[in-house]
Order: structure tokens, then sequence, then C-alpha cells
């Protein structure tokens, strides 16, 4: 069995993205949309599933290359695909950026300006994208994930937040004058991977998506 080739599924997880995984006050253990498609997987797969949890999406990715999981849950992008094959995106989340209170910042397309710092979660899909498209701003990439780019963006007082449009809306409303600019500079495509070289498994990835897109599973 490609996808469980130890007889229990190790399903990556990534807790930066609130969207898609947290974990339970309680309990601890994860719980949200992954972690639901995960479960679902296994059951399907008639396996037992373990959760393989990370604080960012950077360090899920780099894990594709120690074998510490046989599927993960993250958005496609082109530096990751050199080590994990990809299904469609079963989901699609908008990322944009928050200027703080007094910024003269009023779009997107005014970020990419000399001078400009951006505080941007290190290894996320939309760090690895505006490493590609940006030309004059400058990146300041922060270990953590979202939270750790925002506790960046305030104790350096950088001039612009890059995110995913729900964690911004709701720092938005945490600091007082801030701004979630109109629009987007990128949908990041939410994905599940497995390691290259199991091309079955992607296969059947590929063809899981496909399924509960058509059915509506992700809530």
């Amino acid at each position: 069995m490609e996808l469980a080739p130890a007889g229990t599924l190790r399903a990556g997880i990534n807790y930066s993205n609130f969207l898609l995984a947290q974990k339970d006050p309680i309990s601890a253990q994860p719980r949200g949309i992954a972690v639901e498609l995960a479960r679902e997987i296994a059951r399907r797969l008639e396996v037992p599933v373990k959760f393989v949890t990370f604080e960012s999406a950077g360090r899920l990715a780099d894990a594709a290359k120690t074998g510490a999981w046989d599927i993960a849950f993250l958005a496609n992008e082109p530096e990751r695909a050199n080590d994990i094959l990809f299904s469609g995106a079963y989901l699609e989340i908008e990322a944009s950026y928050l200027v703080p209170a007094g910024s003269p910042i009023q779009t997107i397309g005014e970020v990419d300006r000399a001078g400009v710092r951006v505080a941007i979660a290190d290894k996320s899909a939309y760090h690895l994208f505006l490493s590609r498209t940006l030309r004059r701003a400058t990146l300041v990439p922060a270990q953590g994930g979202m939270n750790g780019s925002l506790e960046l963006f305030l104790a350096q007082k950088l001039d612009v937040l890059a995110g995913i449009k729900p964690f911004l809306a709701d720092t938005a409303e945490k600091l007082q004058g801030s701004r979630v600019l109109d629009g987007r500079f990128m949908a990041v495509q939410q994905c599940i991977g497995t390691p290259k070289g199991r091309e079955a498994g992607a296969r059947y990835l590929r063809a899981f998506v496909e399924e509960i897109k058509a059915s509506g599973l992700p809530r």
C-alpha cells in the first residue's frame, strides 16, 4: 500500500494555518478540515492514522525529505514540487497585506517599492510566491508561521504584514487603525501531497480530492 507502506497513514498537519488545523485546547489533539480529510483517507485505506504536527508550513514541507509523513496538507508551490507530488486544490485561500495605522500604502501594487519591508512567515506558500514576484520591496521572513510573522511585524515596526486574508482580518480587529488592503496578491492552493516516488499514491489523492470537491465534504 503505497500511501501507508508501514500499515499506518502518517498525516502531516500544519498548525500555523488555523483554517485547516488547530490544536484542541482540552485534548491537545489536532482538529479541523485537514484532520477530517486525513481520517477519511485512512478509513478508505482501512488503516489507522497518525498525525505528525508542525508549527509552520515550511517545516512540514521540509520534512518530505526525511520521510516523516506519508501524506501532508499544504499549498502547492513549484519549489515544494521538487520533493512532493500534489493533488489538485481542495481549497483556495486568498493572501493579501495588512498595513499599520497611518500607512501611506493604499493598494497592493504600492507594496512593491524600494524601502518597503514586508513581514512574512518563512517558507510559507506566499513567501515562496513573493520571493519570485516582488522586485523592490524587502521580504523579512519570520520563524513560527503566521503568528511569528505578526510578532516580527510589531517588534520591528515593519511596513507591511503578508498573510492569508482571514488571519489578517483577525489581526486588523486587534490592531487599532491597521488595514487589510483590498484584493489579493495570490490565491493559496491548498492540496494534499505525498513524497516524490509514490506516483500511485499521488493518483489516489488526486482522485480523492476531485471526489470530495464534488461531494462538498470540506467545511
